[in-house]
């Protein structure tokens, strides 16, 4: 890691602006754990599009325009071949998660353990190519040594955005009864995640999890009447706690 850290060093480097993701229930969305009206069981953009993934874990919420959210963004503009400031600490992030969660993943999955890790593409072939810093973020961590298969292609089939769509990926070789973790490093209305997730699914994938780094969210966003982002956001201990996740035990 840049500057000799350890991971356990380099990954409390953002840990102010982390907060423990709540498991899905009452005011939590069932499918990628952001802040809903407890009447609901999933928020909206989950409810409109299709569900390809066995389970969503986010490690961390994200503030728009936090710290999180700033390096989350940064990273990508580093070069693929340097271990920079916030892609070596979000490595780390990963890295210190995936080692003391992954199990608890695999077991809202529904599976014993993943076969495969692979990451979500970016939404066009060129921008896919031009932006690799996940797919290394990912080659470095050693809880996934051994597994990491690049999997999904962009097609260009359909317009850069968000949303959901099946064409957007395509995998380059079966994936006939395999069980695949993966990865990303933000979720924001999860089409991007949800595309991936189902283009595996269409290569023979048999269950897919995933681990997302940060589950974004705006502070301003009216839940209800009564509750606003940064109400939820603001209740939760300000001490991030390594040894549980959004799925640990269940």
């Amino acid at each position: 890691m840049a500057e000799r850290l350890t991971v356990t060093e380099a990954s409390e480097t953002y840990a102010s602006a982390m907060r423990n993701v709540l498991p899905a229930g009452a005011g939590v969305c069932n499918t990628c754990h952001t802040f809903i009206d407890p009447q609901y069981s999933v928020c909206y953009p989950c409810l409109a599009q299709s569900e390809a993934l066995d389970a969503v874990v986010p490690i961390t919420y994200s503030e728009h325009i936090g710290q999180m959210h700033t390096a989350l963004r940064a990273y990508k503009e580093e070069p693929t071949s340097a271990q920079g400031y916030p892609l070596a600490r979000l490595t780390a992030i990963l890295w210190r998660f995936a080692d003391a969660h992954e199990a608890c993943v695999a077991r809202a999955t529904g599976v014993e353990s993943f076969d495969l890790v692979t990451t979500v593409p970016s939404s066009t072939p060129e921008r896919d190519e031009e932006r690799g810093n996940l797919r290394q973020m990912v080659e470095w961590c050693k809880p996934f040594e051994g597994r990491f298969q690049r999997v999904l292609r962009a097609t260009g089939e359909v317009e850069p955005g968000r949303g959901f769509d099946a064409r957007k990926y395509a995998s380059a070789e079966s994936l006939k009864g395999a069980s695949v973790l993966l990865i990303d490093d933000t979720w924001v209305r999860g089409g991007h995640a949800q595309s991936a997730g189902q283009a595996l699914l269409q290569a023979g994938a048999h269950h897919v999890g995933m681990i997302v780094i940060g589950r974004h969210f705006h502070r301003d966003w009216k839940i209800n009447d009564d509750e606003t982002s940064e109400d939820r956001f603001d209740a939760l201990p300000r001490v991030f706690d390594w040894e549980t996740c959004a799925v640990h035990g269940a």
